[in-house]
């Protein structure tokens, strides 16, 4: 049932889109938008409140006119009956009250009533007696205009049941008309019990029908309804104007910081005025004109810092070239000196190794700085990158008493690449994985998926404080400057291979925490130009401290359901998290991407056939189980 809401609602959505992006991008539109919201709200209230005050003015005035007339009628009509002999009204017509039928004399007073107000009220006479209930109306009924299959739903029986009562009675309805709507008309009905002239009693009803206050009130409505919709769309073409004088400086504005962000910084906005608008122009141009300034001073500094590096670099190579050949020849002379003779001259000469690296550094990174580095990408295995970067560090690996382990390297691991600098940054990592994993195993790491592949190098060290992973690519940067370096680094490393890794389109980052040890992964694409999306290697590894608790728990869990006979032996039996399914890494997805998974990735420990890890792999797990023991204070950072 969800997916098909979740479509339905992509499905409602998708038109609506382009509206909303527009109503987000542009503020015009959504001040122009509100105003005429507002001011149709506006409208129809003030229309309300006017048809209101129309409709009830109308019918007031009605209700007074009707009062008056109905007044009169009522008061001629008894007149009439109390003087029915006299030749005027309706006695004039009937010869006499003794000859007169009480029939022929209702005829005769109701064409009387009705002859002065035809077309603004009807009369009704009818016998006072109620009907019985079967809606028919009294015999004797007399009327004109009115349709006399619909009288009994003009004047119906609850009204005439108040009239017999012998009370005045008002009441708004709907009259029927022979020749009208078959919806029939508002009007307004007062009728009062009378008397013949023979003493019977008489209904009398007069109906003045809405007909002229509802052609008024439609008027009014239909005024207000033009005026209303005028008003509207004036409002509107205000607003627009209004607001375009403010939002044309604005996005002028906003066009030019882009056009100064992309680097041209010679934009200006055009200042025409005093108004605040032409003080803001004033203001941005000032601050754009001192922003090139800076930019420029900035650039020019920077400019010379690089070419002063890159000079002292060339021009301290002739110097170092002599002073290594005279140092080499002290070297080898060192057996005829004495012994602080001869060891001076050891140190001389492992200083002059560590000055070529650093002016070798210092070279690379002014190209780097300068935009002149070239990257000379072709296919790659990156096993065989691998392979001479272990063999390459193995003296040191035994010096310190590590082993450095690979996994992954089973399959072909194919990239576009410069292997020159691919194999600078993994002998890097690796060298310092060795140099601070505090003479426990490294671990190096190859995994493809997708249109990525990655190499991630773990040690076991004093691990990384939170805040310095990011900080550790930074330039001569150290988490602890007192910690002595045994291999000379320069500092520049790790800079120097972020800007390796960047110069392929792939990413170099860090992970560690303290007495934990640290992970650093190099994820490059495997086509040049290909964009990333993610990485086949958790940047976490999976035996991490917070990964080893939740598998504690898990396994906790699962004990305590399984009951205490069977939970002795659980915990070795629950899987490594990852392990056996596709791994994501959520912390290398810029922007919207989607991650890249692992495909047959296996738990960390286990050694896959060419690795080369054989009788090693258990000692690396011992040593993993002990890391956070024998974890101790030091440098994880730079190195």
């Amino acid at each position: 049932m969800q997916p098909v809401l979740r479509l339905l609602l992509r499905w409602v959505r998708r038109p609506l889109l382009p509206a909303l992006r527009l109503w987000r991008r542009n503020i015009q539109v959504r001040v122009v938008a509100t105003t005429l919201l507002m001011s149709i709200g506006v409208v129809l209230l003030l229309g309300i409140v006017v048809i209101g005050q129309v409709r009830n003015g109308l019918r007031d005035a009605k209700l007074q006119t009707a009062q008056v007339q109905v007044d009169g009628g009522f008061q001629a009509a008894e007149r009439a009956a109390e003087r029915p002999g006299r030749d005027s009204g309706t006695t004039g017509r009937q010869g006499g009250a003794a000859k007169a039928t009480t029939v022929d004399w209702l005829n005769s007073l109701v064409e009387d009533l009705q002859s002065s107000g035809k077309g603004v009220y009807s009369v009704v006479t009818m016998s006072s007696d109620v009907d019985n209930g079967a809606g028919n109306l009294p015999r004797g009924t007399r009327f004109i205009d009115l349709d006399q299959g619909k009288l009994g739903l003009s004047l119906p029986r609850d009204l005439r049941q108040e009239v017999e009562e012998g009370d005045v009675v008002q009441r708004y309805g709907r009259a029927y008309y022979s020749e009208g709507s078959e919806d029939g008309v508002a009007s307004l009905i007062v009728g009062k019990l009378m008397r013949d002239p023979n003493g019977g009693r008489y209904q009398l009803y007069y109906v003045f029908p809405f007909t002229q206050e509802e052609k008024t009130l439609s008027l009014v409505k239909g005024t207000l309804a033009s005026a209303g919709v005028f008003v509207v769309v004036l409002l509107g073409a205000i607003a627009w104007l209004v607001v375009r004088q403010v939002v044309t400086p604005v996005r002028m504005a906003a066009g030019i910081s882009e056009r100064l962000a992309a680097g041209r910084l010679q934009e200006r906005m055009k200042v025409t005025g005093e108004d605040d608008i032409a003080r803001l122009g004033e203001s941005f141009n000032k601050m754009a004109q001192n922003l090139q300034q800076k930019i420029q001073q900035l650039e020019d500094l920077s400019r010379m810092q690089r070419r002063f590096v890159s000079d002292v670099s060339h021009e301290l190579r002739t110097p170092l070239t002599t002073v290594r050949m005279a140092a080499d020849v002290i070297h080898e002379g060192r057996e005829d000196f004495d012994p602080v003779t001869a060891r001076s001259a050891e140190l001389l000469l492992d200083q002059l190794d560590r000055f070529e690296s650093l002016l070798s550094d210092l070279l690379e990174i002014s190209r780097f700085d300068a935009g002149a580095a070239a990257l000379e990408a072709e296919p790659v295995d990156l096993r065989d990158v691998v392979r001479r970067v272990v063999d390459g560090a193995l003296p040191l690996a035994e010096r310190k008493g590590s082993a450095v382990l690979v996994r992954g390297d089973a399959q072909p691991v194919i990239v576009e690449a410069d292997a020159r600098r691919v194999e600078r940054v993994l002998r890097n990592l690796v060298v310092n994985a060795v140099e601070h994993g505090d003479g426990r195993d490294v671990v190096v790491r190859l995994g493809a998926a997708g249109g990525a592949v990655a190499v991630a190098v773990r040690d076991y060290g004093v691990g990384l404080k939170p805040g310095e992973a990011t900080r550790v690519f930074n330039r001569f940067w150290r988490a602890d400057p007192a910690r002595a370096r045994t291999t000379g680094g320069t500092g520049l490393g790790l800079s120097i291979a972020v800007e390796d890794a960047r110069l392929h389109g792939g990413w170099l980052q860090a992970w560690g925490e303290p007495g934990g040890g640290s992970q650093f992964r190099l994820t490059l694409p495997r086509t040049v130009g290909e964009p990333l999306r993610g990485s086949p290697i958790p940047l976490e590894p999976e035996d991490s401290r917070a990964h080893r608790e939740l598998r504690e728990r898990e396994a906790r869990a699962l004990g305590a359901q399984a009951g205490p006979a069977r939970g002795a032996g659980l915990l070795s039996a629950v899987p490594a998290q990852g392990r056996g399914h596709a791994a994501a890494d959520p912390t290398a997805l810029p922007g919207n991407g989607t991650p890249v998974r692992r495909n047959g990735e296996r738990g960390f420990g286990t050694d896959e056939p060419g690795s080369g890890a054989d009788a090693r792999g258990s000692r690396a797990d011992e040593r993993e189980r002990g890391a956070e023991a024998r974890a101790g204070e030091g440098d994880g950072g730079a190195r």
